[in-house]
């Protein structure tokens, strides 16, 4: 989440080939960069002014996962830039009208809370995509409060827009629940920590006007600012006495898989729930394993899923220690008093919220995916960030708590195309200030 992210970030269900930062996780089978085994079908796009059928009820109900399938719209033509490292220079170009879009009424009417919820960050927050001021989001805003059918509200208040090539790529997490204590005892010993007393964050941009927006975490030694303890130092005990202990988990697998997902919840041994969510990591790079571990083989047919890289974890624990310390990040967690936030400092939802990279997304903005699976396509919220989650029309799905939530997440791979929902007139804004014309899709 910054947050919940804990953002990930490829796959829990190769989990971890991708996360961190918040950290959030990634999802699924196919790491970022390849694709999903199975054919699927050939895009498609909806008649102009014809609204295609939509059937309610929301994406997932309790139950076994299923991947259905589903056609994605086509993506409008689109040259790459290389050189992009925001929205703005990655190119905008008009989507389809938003009344043609597949939106259920019951995703309208949850995405506009989320997006409610959201404004008073999204109007005070500078974009870093480059897209939208401030007070842009204004009439969406007040509009949202009031009622009304919700998709009628999307339709009058926004427009979509395809960034850079709109090919998209969604993982999924979810607030995972695991065994834990508040005091050590037998059977729980593996650390949960607070954020240690000497990790000291630096705003780089502070430094240097070219390095503005950069941002990096260490600790002082004598007078020098060197980086932070790594996974293997603070699991050999380097944080004694320099860091609090929230709480004890039981299994070191399961703790590590908590950090992946950067949120979630502890059963106590007198059966209550002690909510814990991200504060901050320690600066060091994120490895995914799930990637390590296919790269050498470790991971047989019918392994690849969250659940198979945890039974060879617990099946090879000497070699599974050895592996997770690859992953030199590592998540500091804090206390929560209600539902897990995102990095906007608001409750992130289940089958509503998303993580995205801010600077191709602005936080709090709607987002249309369409995607070759049935359950990531619809409208989602932009609420969240991970350290994996990085480029245009990349996606971190969030999916609540449960075994279901724990199913989709961890099988989350989904492709296709993202329509990023702005402002109306914020098309015509930019074209002006382009001093060129926008290509029609």
């Amino acid at each position: 989440m910054s947050a919940f992210r804990l953002a990930a970030t490829a796959a829990l269900a190769l989990a971890l080939s991708a996360c961190a930062g918040r950290i959030v996780p990634s999802g699924g089978p196919a790491a970022p960069g390849e694709r999903p085994t199975a054919t699927r079908p050939g895009p498609t796009r909806p008649s102009a002014g014809k609204a295609p059928e939509i059937r309610e009820p929301g994406r997932v109900a309790n139950g076994p996962a299923r991947n259905v399938p589903a056609t994605p719209l086509l993506a409008a033509p689109s040259l790459p830039n290389p050189a992009a490292t925001t929205a703005a220079t990655a190119g905008v170009l008009p989507g389809p009208a938003i009344a043609t879009l597949p939106i259920t009424d019951a995703q309208a009417e949850s995405a506009r809370a989320a997006f409610a919820l959201s404004c008073p960050g999204l109007m005070r927050r500078a974009d870093t995509s480059g897209l939208t001021r401030g007070a842009d989001w204004g009439p969406a805003c007040a509009a949202a409060r009031g009622g009304g059918r919700a998709r009628d509200f999307f339709t009058r208040y926004f427009e979509a827009v395809q960034v850079g090539d709109g090919k998209a790529f969604a993982t999924g997490y979810y607030e995972p629940e695991i065994l834990g204590s508040r005091e050590r005892r037998s059977g729980y010993d593996v650390p949960i920590y607070a954020r240690p007393r000497d990790l000291i964050d630096v705003d780089l941009g502070q430094f240097s006007d070219s390095l503005k927006g950069r941002k990096i975490r260490g600790k002082v030694a004598g007078t020098n600012f060197v980086p932070f303890d790594d996974r293997t130092a603070i699991e050999q005990g380097s944080l004694d006495g320099r860091a609090p202990i929230l709480a004890w988990g039981k299994d070191a697998v399961e703790v590590f898989f908590l950090q992946i997902q950067g949120s979630g919840r502890l059963r106590l041994p007198d059966g209550s729930i002690m909510r814990i969510g991200y504060d901050t990591q320690n600066g060091r790079d994120y490895t995914g394993i799930g990637s390590l571990m296919r790269q050498r083989g470790l991971l047989q047919p019918g392994q690849a899923s969250m659940q198979g890289i945890v039974q060879w974890l617990h099946d090879h624990p000497d070699q599974g220690r050895a592996l997770m310390r690859e992953n030199k990040s590592f998540v500091f967690f804090r206390e929560l008093d209600g539902p897990p936030q995102g990095a906007m400092g608001y409750a992130v939802t289940g089958q509503v919220s998303a993580a995205a990279d801010p600077k191709y997304v602005p936080l709090g903005a709607p987002v249309f995916l369409s995607m070759d699976r049935q359950d990531v396509t619809g409208l989602w919220v932009a609420q969240d960030t991970g350290g994996a989650i990085k480029g245009s029309n990349r996606f971190d799905t969030f999916w609540g708590a449960g075994e279901t939530a724990r199913s989709v997440a961890g099988g989350m791979s989904g492709r296709g195309t993202a329509f990023l929902l702005l402002p109306v007139g914020t098309l015509a804004r930019l074209q002006a200030g382009a001093g060129g014309a926008v290509p029609q899709f």
